[in-house]
């Protein structure tokens, strides 16, 4: 298959959505919306936020071309993207606004190492890496969800939402079956039912 061509829409640090294509940016990880991390000298700040606001400078309204790069777990298309013939992917790490996800990829280990001798973005001060971050959300939850599925699936106005546990919304959000809201094991049994994953932008 070719490469992913048009408009982007971000949907958080990391992932975009390209006509009904979302592409998760292929060897990177972003901190998640809900996130925060450390100054360099005191107090903290919004470093998911920042993510998905900077993701949204590099890409929106812009022609986006897309390399594919297989799926993952999750059945998400992997990319590396280009706006303006920048590496978006490459932009993100090197400006300190996401790590290089070095478990599935090196390609980004340069970029990261500069990022950090300059001390950028979460190089500023300490930031728990973005897996660890989702790892350490999924298990506070996971023991009060039914059979440790966490993933809560609700309906707004603007249709069938998910929310993972690192969703900056995720508390606010009450299971009423009756209403039609549920809870799903996976992201891929919840896009299967028809939901989609809240965007962050």
């Amino acid at each position: 298959m070719g490469a992913i061509t048009g408009i982007a829409r971000v949907v958080d640090g990391d992932t975009i959505t390209v006509g009904d294509t979302r592409v998760r940016l292929e060897g990177i990880d972003a901190p998640e919306a809900a996130q925060t991390c450390k100054r360099r000298w005191v107090g903290s700040w919004s470093c998911g936020s920042a993510a998905t606001t900077e993701l949204a400078r590099l890409v929106d309204g812009k022609q986006v071309v897309c390399e594919r790069q297989g799926l993952d777990k999750y059945g998400r298309t992997l990319g590396v993207c280009f706006a303006d013939g920048q590496d978006i992917n490459a932009s993100m790490v090197r400006r300190g606004y996401a790590w290089a996800f070095t478990k599935y990829s090196a390609r980004y280990v340069r970029e990261e190492a500069s990022a950090r001798v300059e001390g950028l973005g979460i190089w500023q001060g300490e930031a728990t890496p973005a897996w660890e971050f989702r790892q350490q959300r999924w298990s506070s939850v996971e023991h009060d969800a039914p059979g440790g599925c966490a993933i809560k699936g609700n309906i707004t106005k603007n249709g069938k939402i998910y929310h993972m546990p690192w969703s900056p919304w995720y508390a606010q959000i009450k299971i009423e079956p009756e209403k039609g809201k549920r809870w799903f094991c996976t992201e891929a049994e919840a896009v299967a039912a028809g939901w989609r994953p809240v965007q962050a932008h």
